[in-house]
């Protein structure tokens, strides 16, 4: 049994709250009316919020917004809780400063089994994501992977701009993975949580086009057999991602800028006016600014998109980023067949950083998938490469043995490195490619490593 004294000191609300002011997370508690009855020191801490500012007050408008945005599960009419929740959240400081915290959510109940409140927890990462973002230790943020210079300072923009809801035009080669930026930027915004809503313009048949973007009524057209929502007011609270958006015809360019001057449309033979709040992200891997200049594209909505524009760099400007990749892909399947991984021999890999990749990150993810088919031992070999790679070998200059390096020296840097080979490369002076081949022409350096 506890000691009675034990007891009654916990019990007291005064050494509950000293506890609670002591821990190194922030403590929010409110009721079923999201009034908050408690927020613990470090609450104040990192919110910036003084705790006499929002007791008793509801959480939406202390914050100004509910403080897990669209993932809030106190609004709408949504369900509560049902047992407990836990994410990365993105918030706003009082400030203006954005903070990265780990957030927790736990619905509390009586003595009696009933729902009587949620209480919220949550770990300030701030310094830590920023310190592993300067140090360069961060290789994947938010599904996207990479640890290049230029997709650290993607991940950094991608935070930015997160916390406001101004449009973000994308701009980068095809399969550069601008979707997945996008993805990121919602989802490390307040509309977190809500509907994130692709939409490839140059897919969409050009007679429906306006139909799927903004709806119709019941008999606007042959075949309108009911009113259809469009996919703008599907993202209603959320995000639209326009993918292609230089494919637009320029009569739905006209209506597009509408919506982004007033968030306001109206249905395909619909009268009355349906206003969203949805935020939108553009993308495309055409030169918009070329468009403009051939009247193909109209230029106030180009300003309109291009508010802030993020350039997303191709697979070839960042090819430290093969790797691991190529690394990613290979468990990637593995899981999904529940098979161990294949590795990717130096030889392969020394050709796959050689390629200059003109599909950038989706033509690798099917080269890796291709060499995988295509592998009937442990280690996928060059000859289990597409034929684009193979041929690529082919037609480029044989390359002859960089005599700056010697077994003995890449022994010692291989062993000073713990076998990392990128680290082993720098300390060298030489790319990655040439350590590859120079590995390829001395196995025996890899075997006698334990």
């Amino acid at each position: 049994m506890p000691d009675k004294n034990l007891v009654n000191t916990l019990a007291s609300r005064e050494n509950l709250v000293r506890i609670l002011d002591n821990l190194k997370e922030g403590i929010i508690a409110h009721d079923l009316a999201r009034r908050i009855f408690f927020f613990n020191a470090e609450a104040e801490r990192i919110t910036g919020y003084c705790r006499d500012d929002v007791l008793g007050r509801d959480c939406h408008e202390v914050f100004g917004a509910p403080f897990c945005g669209q993932r809030c599960s106190f609004c709408d009419g949504k369900p509560f809780i049902s047992d407990s929740l836990a994410y990365p959240l993105t918030i706003t400081a009082k400030n203006g400063e954005s903070r990265c915290v780990d957030f927790r959510a736990t619905m509390m109940r009586d003595v009696g089994g009933t729902f009587v409140g949620v209480l919220a927890a949550f770990s300030d990462e701030t310094e830590l994501v920023e310190l592993k973002r300067r140090s360069g230790e961060i290789n994947r943020f938010a599904n996207i992977i990479g640890g290049d210079g230029k997709m650290r300072s993607v991940y950094q923009q991608i935070v930015d701009v997160s916390q406001y809801d101004f449009p973000v035009h994308l701009s980068g080669e095809t399969g550069t993975g601008k979707e997945l930026v996008a993805n990121a930027i919602h989802n490390e915004s307040r509309r977190g949580g809500a509907p994130f809503v692709p939409i490839n313009c140059g897919a969409l048949p050009e007679g429906l086009i306006e139909s799927e973007l903004f709806g119709h009524v019941k008999g606007a057209f042959s075949g309108a057999i009911r009113d259809k929502k469009g996919r703008f007011e599907l993202a209603d609270g959320g995000t639209v991602f326009l993918d292609e958006v230089a494919d637009l015809p320029k009569a739905l360019q006209v209506k597009l800028l509408r919506f982004l001057q007033e968030g306001s449309f109206e249905k395909v033979g619909g009268e009355r006016t349906v206003h969203v709040n949805a935020r939108v992200i553009s993308a495309t891997n055409k030169d918009l600014k070329k468009q403009v200049q051939r009247d193909l594209f109209r230029e106030d909505l180009f300003y309109r998109l291009n508010v802030i524009p993020i350039q997303i760099p191709p697979l070839r400007e960042r090819k430290n980023d093969i790797p691991l990749l190529a690394e990613h892909f290979l468990h990637q399947v593995a899981e999904r067949n529940r098979q161990t991984p294949l590795r990717l021999s130096a030889a392969a890999l020394s050709i796959m950083m050689d390629y200059t990749w003109p599909g950038n990150v989706r033509e690798l993810q099917n080269a890796i998938q291709f060499a995988i088919v295509r592998c009937n031992t442990g280690t996928i070999a060059p000859g289990d490469l597409p034929l684009e790679l193979r041929h690529f070998q082919a037609l480029s200059p044989r390359k002859g043995r960089n005599r700056k390096l010697e077994a003995p020296v890449v022994r010692d840097a291989l062993t000073k490195t713990g076998g990392n080979k990128a680290g082993a490369a720098r300390m060298l002076g030489v790319g990655r490619a040439t350590l590859y081949r120079f590995l390829d022409e001395h196995p025996e350096l890899e075997s006698e490593r334990p």
